[in-house]
């Protein structure tokens, strides 16, 4: 091939590979087949399959069809190793069949030797000089009767060199006895070739490692006559597939280990940890990287990353410490202790004030972010590396709980009501559909009279064993997993349903009140949901009363929702009242008919709370406490102002039945 014909062939190769890479499902088959076709190509010698891999590896993940490099990464390391195994599985069969080119050839030329001698040694020549492996003509003793050029290449000896040498001279000690034992199998019929990873010595010394093939070529009276050994140098395959595991366990932004890596890496350290030091897992997360990539993109995005493992590198250097990239702008850090190790808080505070305090600059730029961390204190030997690496990633949640820039120690039992309350919040599907969850009602009573201003309704859960867990822990649940918005529209619509058929009968006219979740008020189809139930019902607007925690008003959805329901002529409330600074602003810039105090402000007696109430009275709205438990607390806020007042001091929630006969004994 000239150059222009060999560019373009490898050109159309280079087409095939970034077709495959692009592909979904993603398929390692063409790729394979290229590596073949290289071999098929017959001029890549010592150096080009790692140059191929080389210039794959680093071009490949520059070429802009190939971003972001996270999602490329993993394709094109699969991809070079499945280059290199199509090239090996394609030269292997290709020394198999040179072998077996040899064997034919040489056998010929024995047999025709008598009358052909001059036109065999020709052919054998043509043959052993043209294969790009090396190959070793060797007697019964074991000398090297002939050797090819490119043995030379392979041992640095010219082939004079090596004529007349022993071949097992040339194998490094260790190795010898298996190859001395393997020929003895050939000349003994106990096998007919043979293949085997070896070590041969160079001129300089060196090992070179090898893939030998030795099959044993006899006469036409069938004895032996010599042995035929082809080299293959596996030096650079070696150096290739050194690479390519090395880039497994690596991240390839940053160089620094990968999960994979780390999680090894832990479990050795668990199994050798200091008895009195143990060690420390940190899982860390920057804070608000995702405003980052949304404002200046993908780019400066990896810069930071990559700025941000430098400095984590240069901080722990004096610690003996394992630094991982994780997943997207997670990392972590595994520190085997000593005596001077510093407490995770210490080292939490100087990644930050480093971070924050000295920002880099990306593309002109100024970057500065913390971090948040989830740290395990001297986890016990017997621990997996993958329940240390859990408990880390949910004490990072909790740190991350509404703040930045902050660290949570794990704690067992603390963990243990977390997941049992992941558990339930998991599980309430499907106790929803087995109907375990029910709708009961309580009364919201006048604190001036005691009359029943109007009937609430709430959520019930009868565990099958035996446990009930009330209104607010099952939102509560709900809430964490998304589940509110279905199971709150139904309770809407069966209290609703309940509500109207009450009106039917003549029985209760109160209005119905509903409280939401934080979620629900910020739900985009929180209006349509409610017109539904309604129309469905057959309640009117202003029978209802629905509301809504007065800290989500910040959302725009959220009071966007309270003036269209509240425009509708559903009477709307704010809960949780108190807790905010902007709570009474609320009330007068949105059409706010009731507020419900805060059930820690009620417990507290809040004077706050109390020195509002002639604002809101001023203001039409009616103030309503909940969690009332005795006559004298009843008392008291009744003097303090307050208008309605819900707890057990007013009856319990019960079912439909049980609701109507509380109002009968009134």
């Amino acid at each position: 091939m000239g150059r222009s014909d060999l560019d373009e062939d490898l050109s159309e190769r280079l087409d095939v590979v970034c077709a495959a890479l692009h592909e979904e499902p993603f398929a390692v088959g063409p790729i394979e087949r290229v590596g073949a076709e290289l071999v098929a190509l017959g001029h890549l010698g010592k150096l080009g399959l790692w140059c191929t891999a080389e210039v794959l590896g680093k071009g490949l993940l520059a070429l802009p069809e190939f971003r972001p490099v996270e999602r490329y990464a993993e394709r094109i390391v699969l991809a070079i190793g499945a280059l290199g195994s199509g090239f090996t599985g394609a030269n292997t069969e290709s020394v198999l069949s040179q072998q077996e080119g040899l064997q034919k050839s040489l056998l010929k030329a024995v047999r025709d030797a008598n009358w052909n001698l001059k036109e065999s040694e020709a052919r054998f020549n043509e043959v052993v000089t043209s294969a790009s492996n090396g190959v070793l003509i060797v007697d019964l003793e074991g000398r090297l009767l002939r050797v090819n050029a490119a043995v030379g290449d392979i041992l640095g000896h010219t082939a004079d060199e090596l004529t007349g040498l022993p071949l097992l001279d040339l194998v490094a000690p260790q190795f010898r006895e298996m190859l001395s034992d393997a020929l003895a199998d050939l000349v003994s019929g106990a096998a007919e070739r043979i293949r085997q990873s070896q070590r041969m010595l160079r001129k300089d010394g060196e090992a070179a490692r090898l893939t030998l093939t030795a099959s044993l070529l006899r006469g036409a009276d069938d004895e032996p006559m010599h042995f035929v050994v082809v080299v293959e140098d596996g030096t650079e395959l070696e150096l290739l597939q050194s690479e390519l595991k090395r880039q497994s366990l690596h991240d390839v932004l940053t160089g620094l280990p990968n999960r994979q890596f780390f999680t090894t890496q832990l479990e050795t350290a668990l199994r050798k940890a200091d008895p009195e030091h143990g060690i420390t897992v940190l899982h860390l997360d920057l804070d608000a990287f995702g405003m980052v990539c949304n404002s200046f993109g993908g780019r400066v995005a990896e810069r930071l990353l990559q700025h941000v493992a430098q400095r984590l590198k240069v901080l722990l250097a004096g610690e003996k410490a394992m630094i991982a990239r994780f997943d997207g702008d997670e990392f972590g850090v595994l520190l085997e202790n000593t005596a001077t190790t510093p407490g995770a808080g210490v080292i939490v505070k100087s990644i930050n004030d480093d971070l924050l305090l000295e920002p880099t600059f990306v593309d002109g730029h100024g970057l500065a972010m913390s971090v948040s961390a989830g740290v395990v204190q001297r986890p016990s030997r017997g621990e997996e590396p993958a329940d240390v690496l859990g408990a880390a990633e949910r004490a990072l949640r909790r740190a991350k709980a509404g703040r930045r820039g902050q660290w949570e120690l794990f704690d067992a039992d603390h963990d243990a009501e977390v997941r049992r309350d992941d558990a339930l919040a998991v599980d309430m599907a499907s106790a929803w559909e087995n109907g375990e969850i029910t709708v009961r009602y309580r009364p919201i009573v006048a604190l001036s009279g005691g009359d029943v201003g109007g009937v609430e309704a709430v959520l019930r859960w009868e565990r099958p064993e035996g446990e009930v867990l009330g209104h607010d822990r099952c939102v509560a649940l709900a809430e964490a997993t998304g589940l509110i918005l279905p199971l709150g529209e139904w309770l809407l619509k069966v209290g609703a349903g309940q509500s109207a058929w009450w009106r039917q009968r003549g029985q209760v006219d109160r209005a119905l009140v509903v409280r939401l979740t934080a979620h629900q008020a910020s739900d985009a189809d929180l209006v349509s949901r409610v017109v539904g139930v309604l129309e469905e019902t057959g309640l009117k607007p202003e029978q209802l009363a629905i509301s809504m925690p007065a800290g989500v008003l910040l959302v725009t959805d959220a009071a966007d929702n309270l003036s269209t329901l509240a425009e509708m002529g559903v009477h709307m409330g704010l809960d949780d009242f108190g807790l905010g600074p902007l709570d009474p602003a609320a009330v007068s810039d949105l059409p706010v008919r009731s507020v419900r105090v805060a059930h820690t402000l009620v417990e507290r007696r809040s004077p706050y709370v109390t020195a509002l109430m002639p604002l809101l009275g001023g203001a039409g709205v009616t103030v309503a406490v909940d969690g009332i438990l005795s006559a004298e607390q009843a008392s008291w806020w009744r003097a303090a102002g307050a208008d309605f007042a819900t707890g057990d001091h007013f009856g319990a929630a019960g079912t439909p039945t049980d609701f109507l006969k509380s109002l009968e004994m009134r």
